[in-house]
Order: structure tokens, then C-alpha cells, then sequence
């Protein structure tokens, strides 16, 4: 067999650290959640097992594990609880045991997951489970990533904005609905307020449910323009959040749609950020995306706000 040497730079090493390292961190939080599943857990608890900031832990385990740090403990709770009814313990034992505040909502919770109901598992042994998570490191063909840092003015994000269910999988009908009730005179006056780049309709999320017990997690998506106006000059009507004076890494991507999009948000928590001096701001981050004319793929860019460390 040939022998080859694999000459590893500085660079590679040090970003090689860095995301072990994140992982690391990642690994403990898993841990004492497994530690706590019966426990009141708090986003500050687990932000100060991962020596992150609470922002950047929901948003660095959504895009590693697939799913949001609310929906994991839920999952594993009610993993263990299924093993729990399997070993002959009672529904209502069961569910105070796992942190639910009564049986309904306990039985609720448990068939939206796994399809059937708490006496089911005990009349026919149905089983469903959720494995602990274990983030590793995949080393595979290198991908360029390009990004810019920016700095923007205190601005105001303005448009239509609506709650929506927390939804990783599929279309989310409520954002289709929401982009279906602006009017011809609310896209006029959108269009009358940007003046700050990205001069794009963008879409921008925020202030998701944290809480771990809330059967159906929910989050503020508004459709909008970047606008240095004053809130006083916006038109009744639209939806005003104000942001204030930050710095953006700025990550363009270029090719097949949705997948080069997706590809990118993957690319900048599994890699981008276990490797620069940037956290995640607390501040909600947008994107936009314009179509080529094939229908098939798109320019895309995605907005952070970041903080030096």
C-alpha cells in the first residue's frame, strides 16, 4: 500500500480545534440533558454548559441535529417515557416523571410523536424511540465558503408580519399564507421605504418559543424591507422591528434551489462559525433570494448579525 503524507496547515489545524471544540461543548449539553430529562431545564442552564451564548446554542444545534434544542428534549423525554410504559410503570407516573403538568397533555404530546397513545404502548408493546445525539466530526471534500463582514446603521425591519408554528420539514403553509395577504398597497409602500442594502424583499424570523413543555413551538416570520426611516413615518398597516447599529457576515450562494440555500446555512453553523473570532448576535437574522429565469435555481444571500469574541 502506498503511503501518502497529508501536510496540514496551521489554518486547517487551528479550524480543525475550533470545531472540535464546539462539538465538545455541543457533546455536554446532550449529556446533562440526559442527566436533567426530568428536570425543569432552562436555555440559560444549557447556554452555560456549552459556553455559548443562549442565541447561539438553539441556532448551532437546529442546523447540526435537524432539529431545535426544544424539540430534542421533548423527543428524548418522551423516548424515555415510551421505555417507562414499556417496563409496566403507569401513564400518570409517567408523564409528572417526564415534566408534563397533567396526563392530556402528556397523551397529546406523546401520539403527535409517535402516532399512538400512551395505553397503546402497554396494551401491544408499540415502540418508538429517539436515540442520544452525538455530534462527531466528518472530515469530507473540502467546500469554499464566501462570506463578507459589513456594518449597518441602526435600522427598521418593516412589512407583514405573523406567529407561526415552528416547521423544519416541508412548506410552512402559515408563511405562504402570510406572503399571500400582503396587498398591492402594502408592496408599494415597502418598496417606497427600502433604502438600505440589501434593497431586497427579505424574510426574517424571530423571537421563537423557548419554552420546553409548549406542545407547539412558535416564532414571529415577518416579509419585508430594510428601512433607515423612522417608525413614525411607517404607514399603518405594516409591521415595525427595530434593529439596531450591527455587524453582518454577509454568506451569497449561487446555484440549485432550495439545496445550495439549505448547503449554505449547514456550511455556516458546522463550519463557518467553529472557525472564526464571530458568535451569533441576538439579533434576527434575514435573507432573500431571487430566482434565475430556468425557475430552477436562485441567488441567495443570508444575513448574521454577529459580536466579535
Amino acid at each position: 500500500m502506498k503511503n501518502v503524507e497529508l501536510r496540514i496547515s496551521a489554518l486547517a489545524i487551528l479550524i480543525f480545534e475550533r470545531s472540535e471544540t464546539m462539538l465538545k461543548e455541543l457533546n455536554t449539553v446532550v449529556n446533562y440533558i440526559e442527566s436533567h430529562l426530568g428536570d425543569t431545564l432552562t436555555v440559560k442552564q444549557l447556554a452555560a454548559e456549552a459556553n455559548m451564548s443562549e442565541f447561539q446554542l438553539h441556532q448551532v444545534f437546529y442546523y447540526l441535529a435537524g432539529m431545535t434544542l426544544t424539540e430534542y428534549i421533548k423527543r428524548r423525554r418522551l423516548s424515555e417515557a415510551n421505555l417507562a410504559l414499556l417496563a409496566g410503570q403507569k401513564v400518570t407516573d409517567v408523564a409528572y416523571d417526564f415534566g408534563y403538568d397533567s396526563v392530556d397533555g402528556f397523551s397529546r404530546a406523546f401520539k403527535r410523536w409517535t402516532g399512538f397513545l400512551p395505553s397503546d404502548v402497554t396494551k401491544s408493546g408499540l415502540t418508538k424511540v429517539l436515540p442520544v445525539l452525538n455530534f462527531s466530526i466528518q472530515v469530507n471534500g473540502g467546500q469554499p465558503m464566501t462570506y463578507q463582514i459589513k456594518e449597518l446603521p441602526a435600522f427598521n425591519l418593516v412589512g407583514a408580519a405573523k406567529s407561526v408554528p415552528m416547521q423544519f420539514e416541508g412548506v410552512n403553509e402559515e408563511i405562504v399564507k402570510l406572503a399571500q395577504s400582503i396587498t398591492p398597497e402594502q408592496r408599494d409602500q415597502m418598496h417606497e421605504l427600502q433604502n438600505l442594502d440589501p434593497k431586497e424583499v427579505v424574510n426574517a424570523s424571530y423571537n421563537a418559543d423557548a419554552n420546553f413543555m409548549k406542545e407547539e413551538g412558535m416564532l414571529i416570520h415577518m416579509i419585508g424591507v430594510l428601512t433607515t426611516n423612522a417608525v413614525s413615518d411607517i404607514p399603518a398597516g405594516l409591521e415595525v422591528l427595530e434593529v439596531p447599529a450591527s455587524t453582518w457576515a454577509v454568506f451569497p450562494s449561487d446555484g440549485p434551489f432550495p439545496e445550495t440555500l439549505q448547503q449554505t446555512y449547514a456550511q455556516i453553523y458546522a463550519q463557518w462559525l467553529g472557525s472564526v473570532d464571530y458568535e451569533l448576535a441576538p439579533l434576527p437574522n434575514f435573507s432573500f433570494t431571487k430566482m434565475h429565469e430556468d425557475g430552477k435555481s436562485a441567488y441567495s444571500e443570508v444575513w448574521m448579525a454577529v459580536n466579535k469574541k
